[in-house]
């Protein structure tokens, strides 16, 4: 029972880090609204900086594995 009990909290409190679409990807972190709309091969890092109407906008960077997953995105004010 505690082995099933601590599955669950894992389940709940663990952030999924591999997503099959750009967009799963994106929303994971509520970004997809940053994204110019380029696509990603395989093997591929793509950052840009969103301009968010501040100094020097808001980086936001996202890999494509060889497999074709998306890691979580990684993204942060550049203020």
């Amino acid at each position: 029972m505690a082995k099933q009990f601590i599955n669950l909290i894992k389940r709940v409190t663990m952030k999924q880090n591999k997503f099959n679409t750009l967009s799963e990807c994106l929303e994971s972190e509520n970004i997809s609204h940053m994204w110019d709309g380029r696509p990603l091969a395989y093997e591929q890092t793509v950052g840009l900086t969103y301009a968010d109407g501040t100094k020097y906008g808001h980086y936001v960077s996202v890999y494509r594995d060889e497999r074709g997953l998306y890691e979580r995105p990684i993204h942060y004010s550049r203020n």
